[in-house]
């Protein structure tokens, strides 16, 4: 698999979770403008993206992220 790092604003924030054995799971959800415009419109467009984060991570995400901030991700 690739490795992908998006640079994007959250749209919600995160849903933190954990599993039957306790491991914790975040997913949330990003917009991510596009870095040129659309030829035929001159518009810019966003794409919106799905991420899930686990363990420290996932704490991590929840504790200090809500919508409408700022995050970078790097996954695949």
């Amino acid at each position: 698999m690739n490795k992908v790092i998006l640079c994007g604003r959250l749209t919600a924030d995160p849903e933190l979770r954990q599993t039957q054995s306790g491991v914790s799971c975040c997913r949330f959800n990003i917009a991510v403008d596009r870095k040129f415009a659309n030829k035929q419109t001159g518009e810019r467009e966003t794409d919106f993206v799905s991420c899930q984060a686990w363990r420290q991570t996932a704490d991590f995400v929840s504790r200090y992220f809500t919508k409408g901030k700022t995050i970078i991700v790097e996954g695949s």
